[in-house]
């Protein structure tokens, strides 16, 4: 047992950790690094942040509770919640223990402190990562005779007063992370999700910062669940001066019920600081995330997805065709999507029968992947394993296995099963992963088809909201079948779908390697669903495809240089009928996958950075390298500028004192200009300054028309 004061440091961070006494422990800092403290200096840290007893209140100091309790005087929200069976609410808590497990992690170790209330223990694992990122779980066991029943268990990390504003997302299909602001008030802002997944509205990343906190400026606070099923994040603000940032996972009424003897563990909830504005905690985010994705050094292969080509029309002849103009172009994989499984002839039938169909493909997929294979790409096929149709043989063989349908509804007939159905989202309904039946029968369909057939990627996706079951067994479920499959075939790479980006985050990121980001190849859409969903995701991991001139999801046209300069900043794909693409069309995207290539272990490796902008219609962003010895931009108009000439851009994150040769990339022609004389530098091919020019004074720019993106080349001369 240790308790003491506890202080963990990492990458410019620092947690200070009052263990003293026998009380739930206080957070009493997460922040900027405090530097190297003694214990005698850490006494003393702790003694002078002690707070005055406020009027009418309880008599002595109110501490930042980890887990916050009404039977210590705090009246926020609880951080653990339930009721023992038959009766009984969750027993006060004590401090047992602080376990030290290694120098950056440590365990607080709570249990009952009196014989009132049901009995439980609570262990707290706090984690300060080497990037500077605070990874926070908690856990509970029922110590008691009888089962308990538990509502809620998260964590509170609290903010320093000067934290005034806070930024979330929201959305819909298909315009996911769009952001909100708002400034902290007394009381609580609550943002949940009950959609057995994240959902496209889901708040992604909660952040609390100063008065106008930027992307290059201001200190920010930021806490992320990383957890693919219903989950909350909080900001709370009370009278009493304390505030917090916390969240964890949504659980239903009794979803969670254990045993004497059982442990329920939560999702992590990932925090992070920055001094430096959104920039900086997307440096630590990314780090974090790069660590510990399963994904390796390779390079991020350039694909094809068929979707948007053929959709459901899956002839031999037309896919050979476009697997031929992928390859013509410099593809890398060949990804086959939706249309391929026994009966699917539209999206209202044959989901959950993971078989070939023979009438479509009398010969499997033989045919197709070795043309794939010969002209020397991989094949990667889409799948949704956690999804059924009722018109599928699975469903008519097993309607117990469908969440929701009650018994002799008739899986065989959707017209016929509705009154007793559940309501069906997409034409379809979800599979029950948590019965061991339904998951073996659908581990053993992929297994199959991986053992058959040279399949390198699965785009996994899941294109419905639970609407009914548990979220917690159907989430943990969907996570094992993503492992198993992955044990089994150590080489394959999972994209995580989910009607484009309702599954966006840590926990998916665990274990698979590419999220997509949103359903619309729309570059104007793109480029703000990019900007934001890279605040947490580094740009290997996102897809982000060149579509077609007129995208599917907004009707809206684009020009070709908008388009693969905004597919440019990703894992970069096409989405796109490249059979119908004039010769110089495909040159153009063959040049585009040349400068890809070229620039993918930057993007794989580099840092993201975002300028501030005071025109909302000009954006700049860019990935520096590393040893910031060269970087990729993009400055974005989204709509007319305000100015006929506006102020010279700026290019941030590079090294004040090396000089830097700036050029244009020019990307299918290059962005349209609304200017007969662009700058001087411009007409030249390029200019030579420093580093801190670049982001100080910037650029004088080229006048770009709307919805037009510049690419720019930095690269150290000296």
């Amino acid at each position: 047992m240790t308790s003491a004061i506890h202080h963990l440091r990492a990458a410019g961070s620092s947690i200070v950790l009052d263990a003293r006494g026998t009380a739930v422990p206080a957070l009493l800092h997460w922040g900027a690094d405090l530097g190297a403290l003694s214990p005698a200096e850490l006494e003393s840290f702790a003694d002078s942040l002690v707070p005055a007893v406020g009027p009418s209140s309880i008599d002595e100091p109110s501490r930042p509770s980890l887990l916050p309790a009404v039977v210590d005087g705090c009246s926020s929200r609880p951080g653990l919640a339930g009721f023992g069976l038959p009766g009984g609410a969750p027993a006060a808590l004590r401090l047992e223990a602080v376990e030290l497990l290694s120098p950056s992690a440590v365990r607080v170790v709570l249990v009952p402190r009196g014989a009132a209330g049901h009995p439980v223990r609570v262990e707290i694992d706090l984690e300060l990562t080497p990037h500077g990122v605070l990874q926070s779980r908690a856990a509970v066991q029922n110590l008691g005779d009888t089962p308990f029943a538990l509502d809620t268990l998260e964590l509170a990390l609290p903010l320093p007063g000067r934290a005034r504003e806070l930024l979330d997302f929201t959305g819909r299909w298909p315009r996911e992370r769009q952001p909100q602001r708002r400034a902290i008030e007394h009381g609580t802002w609550l943002r949940e999700s009950r959609h057995g997944r994240p959902g496209h509205d889901d708040a992604f990343l909660l952040v609390a910062g100063t008065p106008g906190f930027g992307f290059r400026s201001g200190e920010v606070w930021a806490v992320h669940v990383a957890w693919s099923g219903d989950k909350r994040l909080f900001a709370e603000a009370s009278a009493t001066g304390r505030q917090s940032l916390g969240g964890g996972e949504l659980l239903a009424p009794g979803e969670i019920v254990l045993a004497p003897g059982e442990r329920y563990r939560s999702p992590s909830l990932v925090a992070a600081h920055s001094g430096e504005g959104l920039d900086g905690l997307t440096a630590r985010l990314h780090a974090h995330a790069r660590a510990q994705s399963p994904t390796g050094p390779e390079p991020r292969k350039v694909m094809l997805n068929t979707w948007e080509a053929v959709y459901f029309d899956h002839d031999l002849e037309r896919l050979e065709a476009l697997a031929d103009a992928a390859a013509s172009v410099g593809v890398e994989r060949f990804v086959l999507d939706d249309g391929w499984m026994l009966g699917r002839t539209d999206d209202r039938r044959a989901l959950g029968d993971w078989v070939v169909d023979p009438e479509k493909w009398p010969a499997g997929l033989h045919p197709l992947i070795d043309h794939v294979i010969t002209l020397g790409m991989d094949f990667g096929l889409w799948v949704e394993p956690e999804m059924v149709s009722l018109d599928s043989e699975v469903a008519r063989a097993h309607p117990e296995w469908v969440i929701g349908l009650e018994p002799g509804a008739g899986a065989g007939d959707p017209a016929s099963a509705a009154p007793a159905a559940p309501v069906s989202w997409r034409w379809q309904h979800v599979l029950d992963l948590a019965n061991p039946a339904a998951f073996e029968h659908v581990l053993g369909q992929l297994v199959a088809l991986l053992r058959e057939y040279p399949i390198a990627y699965l785009k996994w996706d899941q294109n419905r909201d639970l609407l009914g079951g548990s979220a917690h067994r159907q989430t943990a479920a969907s996570y094992r079948l993503m492992d198993a499959l992955r044990e089994r075939f150590p080489g394959l790479e999972i994209e995580s779908c989910s009607s484009g980006g309702g599954r966006v985050d840590l926990g998916v990121m665990a274990r698979t390697d590419r999220v997509w980001p949103s359903d619309t190849n729309d570059p104007l859409e793109r480029q703000g669903i990019h900007r934001f969903t890279s605040l947490v995701v580094p740009p290997e991991y996102f897809g982000a495809h060149l579509g077609a001139a007129t995208a599917h999801t907004t009707g809206r046209t684009h020009e070709l240089s908008f388009r693969l300069a905004t597919a440019l900043f990703g894992h970069a794909g096409i989405e796109w009928d490249l059979t119908r693409a004039s010769a110089e069309e495909r040159a153009a995207v063959a040049h585009w996958i040349e400068v890809y290539k070229a620039s993918r272990e930057l993007l794989r490796t580099g840092t993201t950075v975002r300028a501030d902008s005071v025109d909302p219609a000009l954006w700049t962003h860019g990935v520096v390298a590393p040893d910031r010895s060269h970087a990729l931009f993009a400055v974005v108009t989204g709509a007319a500028t305000r100015e006929a000439v506006p102020a010279p851009v700026t290019l941030p994150g590079l090294d004040d004192a090396r000089r830097y040769r700036v050029e244009p990339v020019l990307l299918g022609g290059g962005p349209r200009l609304i200017q007969d004389a662009p700058p001087p530098w411009w007409l030249d091919g390029g200019v030579t300054a420093t580093g801190r020019q670049l982001a100080l004074v910037g650029l004088p720019l080229p006048l770009l028309a709307p919805e037009q993106s510049l690419v720019l080349k930095a690269t150290a001369v000296s």
